[in-house]
């Protein structure tokens, strides 16, 4: 895992919406799961926190990932539009999500 790139983050979910939340990402859309291979993740982790609804994002990145392009295709934002119902979002509908650094590794 040296030469790879690790990226964490922090999403909310709305109250409610956890089993809605945990069947749209079990249905995931085989294209956008091939577009986010493609950007360079190579695992890509959601946890919730069931007291909080936090979801703390975790993806481990190949090194020459593009993932900073994402935002910019549209099937990415076809998901941000179906997901927006039910998370946090920006304005255009991209969910809010706040960085978390790293602070310990083993």
């Amino acid at each position: 895992m040296e030469n790879n790139l690790v990226k964490a983050f922090r999403l909310q979910l709305k109250p409610g919406f956890e089993a809605e939340y945990q069947k749209r990402h079990d249905e995931i859309w085989p294209e956008l799961s091939a577009l986010l291979k493609e950007a360079g993740i190579l695992e890509y982790y959601i946890f919730l926190d069931p007291e909080s609804l936090a979801l703390f994002g975790f993806q481990r990145l190949r090194e020459t990932e593009m993932t900073s392009t994402l935002p910019d295709l549209p099937i990415m934002k076809k998901w941000w539009d179906y997901m927006a119902d039910i998370m946090e979002v920006n304005d255009d509908n991209s969910p809010k999500a706040v960085s978390c650094p790293e602070v310990f590794r083993l």
